[in-house]
């Protein structure tokens, strides 16, 4: 319980506004692009500017958490995040917004990271899918705080009142990690700059690293573009909602996101016991986010009941970071996951933008906005269904 409450807590509040900031702008995606003129190419820049950024920095990240550990790195980086958090808050040009949020996923870039670097260094190893869950749930709990709540807060306190108050929770949150989490030696990488580069070297030609990378790049990376920026326009445009229905089918998306990482920390390691491991649960659930994007665009009614489904069956990605680690020395953790984020984060920028430029390229040819949403969708889906089946057809080589 000790270690619970100064390791655990401390990095799920971090990662909690990690996932907030990640998806805030779907819900105040309306007020950005009337108030700066935006097109859907520009908004999806925009947005995307926090992932580039968090992307561009995963590798150094690594290697940071290797050689100085979570706990001074994550505290330093969210002072960061929090100055990026302060200059959206007060800005006003697009490019003043899109290097805020540069800035803001820089400095969350380590929150999920280092909690897995903590985690390996604080708790044995028959807790970690556990944990995984447990950490990614307070994440799903960041998204649904992004979706009906933030909608019924904006008329009170605006966007730029949203992001004021966020730039005090990053700084108090640097602190309480700082002063909170225990500095640990063990699992710490002494080796010089260049032997540790050499090492990311070899993660990144490795054959079972390119066995998960396609699947989290597509599958896990087009979840945060559509969960960030386009579900909401996505609604709005083909399903014919007003704002307010979609931030609760929004809502409905994460809350699913959110229960599915807590029933994985609450029987991950209990159903490991019974036979079913936690491959097969990231196996299952890329396959039900494949089938719930493809009821999406053939128009399956209830609308909410496929965007639930979808955030049931992709929390099962989140296994990924803890099966690829597992099969590296406890000193390369760090690198191994931050290595695997980056993919995931630069397929998230790659298609978050690509969405929007497409749905752009569709429209300027005649296609109807619902037509050009599904058209460009459903590219997405294809992209995702051949990730999926390379992890299989890698799997059953091994």
């Amino acid at each position: 319980m000790n270690l619970w409450v100064r390791v655990f807590l401390p990095f799920a509040a971090g990662y909690y506004l990690s996932y907030l900031l990640r998806t805030v702008n779907a819900v105040i995606a309306p007020e950005l692009s009337r108030e700066l003129s935006l097109s859907a190419a520009d908004l999806g820049l925009l947005t995307s500017a926090y992932l580039i950024a968090f992307a561009a920095f995963q590798i150094p990240l690594g290697l940071l958490l290797d050689r100085y550990g979570p706990r001074r790195v994550e505290g330093g980086l969210l002072l960061v995040a929090a100055a990026g958090a302060l200059l959206f808050a007060l800005g006003d040009s697009a490019t003043e917004l899109a290097v805020a949020r540069g800035l803001i996923g820089l400095g969350v870039s380590s929150c999920l990271m280092a909690a897995f670097k903590g985690f390996a260094q604080n708790f044995p190893v028959e807790r970690q899918a556990s944990l995984t869950g447990a950490i990614m749930a307070s994440g799903g709990l960041g998204a649904v705080t992004a979706s009906l709540p933030l909608e019924l807060a904006l008329p009170l306190v605006g966007w730029r009142g949203v992001f004021q108050g966020l730039t005090l929770l990053l700084a108090a949150v640097a602190a309480w990690i700082f002063f909170s989490v225990p500095q640990r030696e063990a699992g710490m990488a002494r080796d010089s700059l260049t032997a540790q580069l050499q090492e990311v070297a070899g993660i990144l030609v490795h054959r079972t690293f390119w066995r998960y990378a396609p699947p989290v790049a597509l599958i896990t990376g087009g979840f945060m573009a559509v969960q960030g920026l386009w579900a909401v326009p996505w609604l709005i445009e083909v399903d014919g909602m007003t704002r307010h229905r979609a931030a609760e089918v929004l809502l409905a998306l994460n809350l699913a996101m959110l229960l599915s990482h807590l029933g994985i920390a609450s029987f991950a390691t209990r159903l490991s016991r019974a036979g079913i491991r936690p491959a097969a649960l990231l196996v299952g659930g890329y396959g039900l986010a494949l089938l719930s994007q493809a009821a999406m665009l053939a128009g399956l009614q209830p609308v909410a009941l496929p965007w639930f489904l979808y955030g049931v069956g992709v929390s099962g990605g989140s296994l990924s970071y803890a099966l690829l680690a597992a099969h590296f020395a406890p000193a390369l953790s760090g690198r191994v996951t931050t290595a695997l984020n980056l993919l995931a984060f630069i397929g998230a920028f790659v298609l978050q933008w690509g969405l929007g430029v497409l749905i752009d390229g569709l429209a300027g040819s005649g296609f109807a906005p619902a037509a050009a949403y599904r058209s460009a969708f459903a590219i997405l889906l294809a992209l995702q269904a051949a990730g999926y089946a390379w992890f299989l057809l890698e799997g059953r080589r091994k």
